[in-house]
């Protein structure tokens, strides 16, 4: 069995590529399911000029009880705490495909002993008619943060799909920083300017604007031990703007949603790192994308 905690596109996408690998699935909305709703949900991914289409099981975190298996999030990062309490102690493996820095704490703190991230290297989004556009980007890597590091090949390979690719990697920390630095990038900038992820590799001016950033992150980067360059990020960033062209970053979505963004665990923890170390450029686009947001959400 694998669950899946979180019911936006990026969980609605997985849940429909697994179950027609032949996986058995259960999504896992983080908000109470009415009683009204049925006990499967038809869902259809846009996905390499096809439409893949499922009846998924779906079941409340309120209400259901994780028997053995595979738990995955996809949840928004600002609701970690809660689906943590939920899984204290859990002995199945959890994998986090979530952005952000610091958001496995609260599996931490709650004892959950194999834990383990994901760097999301594709997009989703929903479309008017409810359904999902998914673009894969990359393989995403999988690695360990605490727990057997034996088990994780087994687990990628129960993931792994032609559509949504998954793949282990042994030193998951720079990777996880180097998404996280793109994401500062692509979760201020684009909500800012209300505009796509295909604007870093058609605009010079917007590819020097996310170069700021890139350059402040970097320093907070190597002050926490991990070494990165500017070129590697930078190529990073323009090939996940050129893959996902024409898609919104998930802050977008949400501020046009009128919902909650994760720009504390991107722009804001950054800041926070950084200490005596100048981020100007970072705090100012993470700050005034968390007051667009705040503002949506009046």
């Amino acid at each position: 069995m694998i669950y899946i905690i979180g019911a936006g596109a990026i969980g609605q996408a997985l849940a429909v590529l697994l179950q027609n690998t032949g996986k058995e699935v259960v999504l896992v909305k983080s908000r109470q399911v009415q009683e009204t709703q049925r006990d499967f949900q038809a869902i259809h991914v846009h996905v390499s000029g096809q439409l893949s289409q499922a009846a998924v099981k779906v079941a409340s975190l309120a209400t259901i009880s994780f028997e053995s298996g595979l738990i995955l999030v996809t949840a928004k990062s600002f609701a970690n705490s809660t689906i943590a309490a939920k899984l204290r102690g859990a002995n199945q493996p959890v994998i986090l495909l979530q952005n952000g820095l610091n958001i496995e704490q609260p599996f931490i703190d709650q004892h959950i002993r194999q834990l383990y991230r994901c760097v999301l290297l594709v997009t989703a989004q929903f479309n008017a008619d409810g359904t999902v556009r998914f673009k894969p980007v990359s393989a995403c890597p999988v690695g360990l943060v605490q727990g057997e590091q034996g088990m994780l090949d087994e687990l990628v390979g129960q993931l792994d799909n032609p559509w949504f690719r998954f793949r282990s990697e042994q030193n998951i920390q720079p990777l996880i920083w180097k998404k996280v630095i793109a994401n500062c990038v692509f979760n201020s900038i684009c909500p800012l300017l209300d505009i796509d992820n295909g604007i870093f590799y058609k605009n010079e001016f917007a590819l020097r604007m996310a170069r700021n950033v890139i350059h402040e992150c970097l320093a907070v980067a190597e002050r926490q031990g991990v070494a990165l360059s500017a070129q590697e990020v930078e190529d990073s960033l323009l090939s996940i703007s050129r893959m996902s062209d024409g898609q919104f970053i998930s802050t977008l979505q949400d501020i046009r949603n009128h919902r909650p963004t994760e720009i504390a665990t991107l722009n804001a923890e950054i800041v926070s790192l950084a200490g005596d170390l100048p981020v100007p450029y970072t705090k100012l686009l993470g700050e005034l994308t968390a007051l667009k947001s705040q503002l949506n959400l009046l």
